[in-house]
């Protein structure tokens, strides 16, 4: 579960100004933190399913903001990959 403090360093790691908290940048780096702690927790519990289609659901919505930046923000595309260790 992200606390407030893991979501705060996030958004401060990935935004762009001082007062972003909602760009495709930050969206993406939240989603990858929770979909690494999902990952996480059905490696130890594998028959859960409820958790696996949340989990399907994080990556897809990722994987649509990926290709958002792609196209709007090729630079910041990037470096948020890279900053991650993505896969493009």
């Amino acid at each position: 579960m992200l606390t407030q403090r893991k979501k705060k360093l996030i958004i401060k790691e990935h935004g762009v100004h001082e007062t972003d908290t909602g760009s495709s940048a930050i969206q993406v780096g939240l989603l990858t933190r929770q979909i690494e702690e999902l990952t996480g927790h059905l490696r130890q519990h594998p028959k859960d399913n409820h958790s696996r289609r949340g989990l399907l659901q994080m990556v897809g919505k990722r994987r649509r903001l990926l290709a958002y930046l792609e196209k709007h923000n090729n630079k910041t595309y990037n470096t948020l990959v890279r900053s991650l260790g993505l896969k493009k």
